[in-house]
């Protein structure tokens, strides 16, 4: 099952790659252009699309763009050929010599960025991406911790008041944009109750000190983009775990432990909890992974130099290299998660193939 889901994950990492190519390299206008400005001159720009192969037909960019992101890969030998193995470049090991070039094992070159003085796209995710899992890491916290105990009350107060006010909550938080809230989060609480919360409206996990020398930590400015972030996942946990409570309930193995005199609180953890959480585990993992993409709007509203705040930000000045490698991060991301969850998943259920 692993290697068949691994075998699966590969294929669609090839296509993501493949979208992710075609359609960034089908945007108007000249990259080349873009990146020396209006005063180039014919050299500097011919100079340019070389060094970035730009000068090459599309099939040709396409399997130039596979060869640096394959971990085995081929290079000439010649240093003015665009695939030749430059250490400032590439980073690996030759396995074997070919004609006029070799066979290399390297890590996955995913280019320099346009705008940035040819700054690695690696180097530059590898800034932001904790950023981004320290987020979403604290808002699905958040969303299991509460959205848990309060589908496990609503499960047990089904059908009364209690139960239909976290119900109204949960669709709410359920249809909020993240946009939105995250707006209203930082106003309401990071201007106009400042003065009480302490929080402010935008911030970083890693701040300056007034005379920029020491970085300080700052878990404060965590609490309002963790918290909006962590609404929507929050809002399924509950109806997820409510359903499924209730339906684990009819069970007989439960009527059973009832039978025995068992109290609620041993039936749920002893008995429910386990199955239950099947369906909520799968949600949260979906989540999970979508909230390194979904991240992008919370990140640029509350300022939080994460990968979302980083792809908007190369999007602006269309850098690609930036915007293709942060978008193929988060796809093995998802592929990732998904495979463990499915362990995760088998683990809890063993009937499960």
């Amino acid at each position: 099952m692993i290697f068949q889901k691994v075998g699966y994950a590969l294929i669609t990492v090839f296509g993501v790659v493949t979208v992710i190519f075609f359609l960034f390299s089908v945007l108007p206008g000249d990259p080349a252009q873009m990146m020396l400005g209006q005063n180039e001159t014919q050299e500097q720009l011919q100079k340019q699309k070389e060094k970035y192969g730009f000068d090459k037909p599309i099939s040709q960019q396409y399997l130039l763009y596979l060869n640096d992101l394959s971990p085995l890969s081929w290079h000439s030998q010649e240093a003015s050929d665009f695939t030749y193995f430059e250490d400032d470049k590439y980073s690996g090991i030759k396995l074997l010599n070919l004609s006029r070039g070799g066979l290399y094992l390297k890590y996955p070159y995913l280019r320099t960025s346009f705008q940035r003085q040819d700054q690695d796209v690696v180097d530059i995710i590898k800034q932001t991406l904790p950023n981004t899992a320290i987020l979403a890491i604290s808002s699905i916290i958040v969303a299991l911790l509460i959205g848990i105990f309060l589908g496990i009350i609503s499960a047990l107060q089904k059908d009364t008041w209690i139960d239909k006010g976290i119900q109204v909550l949960s669709t709410l938080g359920m249809s909020l944009p993240s946009f939105f809230s995250a707006i209203l989060a930082a106003w309401l609480f990071g201007f106009v109750l400042q003065e009480y919360t302490g929080l402010n409206m935008t911030g970083n996990l890693y701040e300056l000190d007034d005379f920029g020398e020491e970085k300080r930590l700052h878990f404060k400015n965590l609490i309002l983009p963790a918290l909006v972030l962590g609404i929507r996942p929050l809002a399924v946990v509950v109806q997820l775990m409510r359903s499924s409570l209730l339906e684990v309930f009819q069970q007989d193995y439960i009527r059973t432990a009832k039978a025995k005199g068992l109290n609620t609180y041993s039936i749920i953890v002893g008995h429910s909890l386990k199955n239950a959480l099947n369906p909520v585990i799968t949600a949260i993992s979906g989540w999970f992974a979508s909230m390194l993409a979904g991240a992008v709007f919370v990140e640029y509203i509350f300022g939080w130099n994460g990968l979302g705040k980083e792809i908007v930000d190369a999007l602006n000045t269309l850098d690609l290299p930036i915007i293709m490698g942060a978008v193929l991060t988060i796809a093995i991301i998802f592929i990732i998660i998904n495979i463990f969850v499915d362990i995760i998943y088998k683990l809890l259920d063993p009937r499960i193939t």
